[in-house]
C-alpha cells in the first residue's frame, strides 16, 4: 500500500505524520518504505539517520545549439512553451534556467542544428535506518523544477518490496511536483 501525505501549505506536519506513519509500520509489519519527494527542502533523514546511503545523481538533457547550422527559421522558439528560446541578432540563445528538457527543439530543427548535453539539477539517496527504507531526493539550487528528481525517487520506490508499506512525504501546495508525487498512490 502507498500513502501520500500532502498539504496546500508547508509547516503542517506532513513530515511529522509521514516519518511516524513509516515508523510505525516497520513495528508492526517488519519493514517499511519512507519516501521524501519534498525535493526543495528535504527532512525526513534527519529524523530516520539513514546508514549505508547511496546517493546519485539526477541529470536532465539540455540543448546545445549549433550556431553555424541555424538558419534562424525559429520553428524551435515557435515550439518552446516555456520561452527558453530566443533569437537575437541572428543567434539562437538558449536559456538553461528554464528549459524544462522537453526535447522538442531537437525534433522540430529542420538543420538538426541540436545536440543535447547532460545538466545536474540534483540527486537520488537511499538508505536504510532500522527496518525503514529511506529515499529522499535534493533539488540544486536555481533549478526550475524538480520532476525529474521525483520520478527517479518513485523509481527507486518501484524497486522495493511491493509487500511494504510505502509513506510518500509530499512537498507543500498542489504544483506539478505534487501531482507527480500522488501519481503511483494507493491514499492521499
Amino acid at each position: 500500500m502507498k500513502i501520500a501525505i500532502l498539504s496546500g501549505k508547508g509547516g503542517t506536519g506532513k513530515t511529522l505524520l509521514s516519518v511516524n506513519l513509516a515508523a510505525v509500520a516497520a513495528i508492526k509489519s517488519g519493514a517499511a518504505v519512507y519516501v521524501d519527494c519534498d525535493v526543495e527542502e528535504p527532512n525526513g533523514h534527519l529524523f530516520f539517520k539513514p546508514v549505508d546511503v547511496q546517493e546519485d545523481k539526477v541529470a536532465v538533457k539540455i540543448p546545445v545549439v549549433d550556431q553555424e547550422l541555424c538558419t534562424g527559421c525559429r520553428n524551435c522558439v515557435d515550439f518552446c512553451n516555456f520561452n527558453a528560446l530566443a533569437y537575437i541578432n541572428k543567434q539562437l540563445i538558449v536559456s538553461e534556467l528554464i528549459c524544462h528538457s522537453c526535447g522538442g527543439c531537437v525534433i522540430v530543427c529542420p538543420e538538426q542544428a541540436f545536440t543535447e548535453k547532460d545538466k545536474v539539477i540534483g540527486r537520488v539517496r537511499v538508505g536504510t535506518s532500522s527496518d525503514v527504507e529511506v529515499i529522499s531526493g535534493a533539488m540544486n539550487t536555481g533549478i526550475a523544477s524538480g520532476i525529474p528528481i521525483i520520478d527517479r525517487l518513485l523509481a527507486e520506490e518501484a524497486k522495493t518490496d511491493a509487500d511494504k508499506d510505502t509513506f510518500i512525504d509530499c512537498p507543500p501546495g498542489s504544483a506539478c511536483i505534487v501531482m507527480e508525487s500522488i501519481k503511483d498512490a494507493d491514499y492521499c
